[in-house]
Order: structure tokens, then sequence, then C-alpha cells
């Protein structure tokens, strides 16, 4: 893992939080000023909370919408590495939400992904691949080279529906598979610390917003002056993140050069979001 997104709902950490940071389009769109960001971070869309509330996108911002808030983050807070399309969650619980299947789930997600790359093509938006057992994310994958987009080729794609999964195994398996189908730079959205232990040398990054809700169940921090937990407290969420990484290395290990006996033919190496800035 290269990148790890620390998950807030304060979207004022931004203008001085010294690590990588996850915000939600839920807690920016209301700003009238936006901090100047001061750290590199990413931007999550809220699509679990939306489907979450209402069983759909309708009431939420439209791709045009969603993409003007984008690009005025871009400009405004700067520091953005990419932001998520408005993906369509594959749990089964989310299924029982919206009333459809985890192919319409698929289309619609994928749809979106076009919709936005259309609207401003300059927009740093990462694709999601979306499913439930591992075969449906290489359905998902199908799907986007159905309409002519190479999933290999981008220099990120997001990995949707593996963080309220009860096994990590399972999510390790979806993150081998796709790799052995030639998707090399994944984002796991909010998996399990347990299971960064497992495949963290096998993504790209990812990100978490557990501290919080870890917090929530702790006696405040000694020292800490606020009322109540420290689930919006940034001393917290900084040693949660600390400890984490200590058990779960930032980079990759290096691969082996190949012998050129065992040369295959491979996708072109994809580039790392953070060399664009």
């Amino acid at each position: 893992m290269e990148v790890f997104y620390l998950g807030t709902h304060r979207p004022a950490w931004l203008g001085d939080c010294p690590v990588p940071l996850f915000v939600s389009d839920t807690t920016l769109r209301q700003r009238r000023r936006l901090p100047r960001a001061v750290c590199r971070w990413a931007l999550d869309s809220g699509g679990f909370s939306q489907l979450t509330r209402s069983g759909s996108w309708a009431d939420g911002p439209t791709p045009r919408q969603y993409a003007a808030r984008i690009r005025r983050y871009a400009d405004e807070i700067g520091g953005l590495d990419w932001a998520s399309a408005q993906d369509w969650m594959c749990e089964p619980p989310m299924l029982a939400r919206t009333g459809l299947d985890i192919r319409s789930h698929q289309h619609l997600t994928v749809i979106n992904y076009l919709e936005l790359t259309t609207i401003d093509p300059g927009l740093p938006i990462v694709p999601a691949v979306q499913g439930w057992r591992p075969g449906d994310y290489l359905d998902c994958v199908d799907l986007y080279a159905r309409y002519d987009v190479d999933l290999r080729t981008l220099p990120l794609v997001a990995v949707g529906s593996l963080c309220r999964r009860q096994g990590t195994a399972e999510a390790e398996t979806i993150v081998d598979l796709l790799h052995r189908h030639g998707l090399l730079r994944l984002h796991t959205y909010g998996v399990k610390t347990l299971g960064l232990a497992r495949f963290a040398d096998r993504i790209t990054s990812s990100d978490s917003l557990a501290w919080s809700r870890t917090a929530r169940h702790q006696p405040p921090l000694p020292g800490c002056t606020h009322r109540g937990h420290c689930g919006n407290c940034r001393r917290f969420a900084l040693r949660w993140r600390t400890s984490l990484l200590r058990k779960t290395p930032l980079s990759r290990p290096p691969r082996p050069t190949p012998s050129p006996d065992h040369l295959t033919t491979q996708p072109s190496p994809m580039t790392n979001p953070s060399e664009k800035r």
C-alpha cells in the first residue's frame, strides 16, 4: 500500500492535518467557504449514506451537480488526488434497500462513471468495480470494457462492497482475482484493518473511518478537553492511524524482475495518482 487516507467528518482538518485524508461530499457540499488543503486528499461521493437513506440517487446530486462540486473542490481546496464516482454498492442489505439486483447496480455504476467523465473530462474520477461474489467483480470489469473502458490502463480503480464483509478472506480473494486479471492499482474502500494486514502489499491505497467508531466506545484520551468521546478527535485519529500503519507497511515490497524467458505481455504500467501533483 502506497497511501492510506484517514477518513474524517471534519473538513476543516484539510487546512492543517499532516496526513492524507478521505472526506465526503456530504460534509463539504453545504460549506460556503472551503479550507485550503495542506495535505493530499481524496473525495468520497457519500454513496453509501445516500443509498441507505433514500434507496437511490434520485434525490441526491445529479452527475452534473456532483461534477461541478468536484471542480470547485479541486480549484478552491486544492490537493485533490481523486474523486469517487457515484457508485451503487452491492451488499445484500443495500440490494434490499434499492429493490434492484447486482447487475442493475453495476450498470448504474458504470453509466455514472461515463457521465461524469463526459461532463468534465479533466476531473480525476476513479471508477469503482462493484459486486458481491468474486465473479461479480469480473462481470463489472467486462461491463466497463463493453463501453470501451479498459480498467487495466487507468491510474486507479476502486473496489466497492468490501467494508461490511464478515470475513477478510473474502476481500482478499476479490483483490487477488482482480490482480490476476490485470487490475494492479486498486483502492479498497473502508476495508477492515485485519484485511489490510492480509493484502496491503497488493493494493495501492485504502481509507478508513473505523477510528471514529472505535473512539465512540472508549473513554476520552487522557488530556483531551472536548466533551464526551473522541469520535471526532484528531488526536485520537492520528494515534489510531500510527498504530495501524505500524502493522501495515505503506510501501509495496519490490517485485522481482522476470527473466526474459518468463516475460509476458502486460498492460502498460499505470501512473500513480499522486504523480500529477
